[in-house]
């Protein structure tokens, strides 16, 4: 007896080569669709310095404040720590007490190392 799935999909990786070319399709429509529908206009507000704050289409060859890399780094280590957090949750419910202890272990890791580089002025932009 077919089952419903497989008679929706009849191969089974027909489903992930749908979902790839959707998807491929939706971005290549959201890409395209500022293109079509405004007109590229160089106003002051565009070309004027924005995070950097050096000004636009000027030498490639300056020197950036290390506070921009260290703020980039920060991100990055926090937000990849974050991620580490997400099969922990999906998990939550089959993991033993040791499983439990060892995510509240790097959770603690995590915020003495977070409280250290507070207290170090790492955040602080002045």
């Amino acid at each position: 007896m077919e089952t419903l799935t497989n008679l929706i999909v009849p191969h089974p990786y027909l489903a992930i080569l749908l979902f790839a070319g959707v998807a491929l399709g939706l971005a290549a429509v959201l890409q395209a669709i500022p293109f079509l529908t405004h007109p590229m206009r160089r106003g002051k507000e565009k070309i004027s310095a924005y995070e950097s704050g050096f000004e636009a289409f000027d030498t490639a060859r300056r020197t950036f404040d290390v506070r921009f890399y260290l703020v980039a780094i920060l991100f990055i280590i926090f937000d990849l720590e974050v991620a580490f957090l997400f099969p922990f949750a999906m998990v939550i419910q089959d993991i033993s007490w040791f499983g439990f202890g060892s995510v509240m272990l790097f959770l603690t890791v995590l915020t003495i190392g977070f409280v250290y580089e507070w207290k170090q002025g790492a955040l602080e932009w002045e």
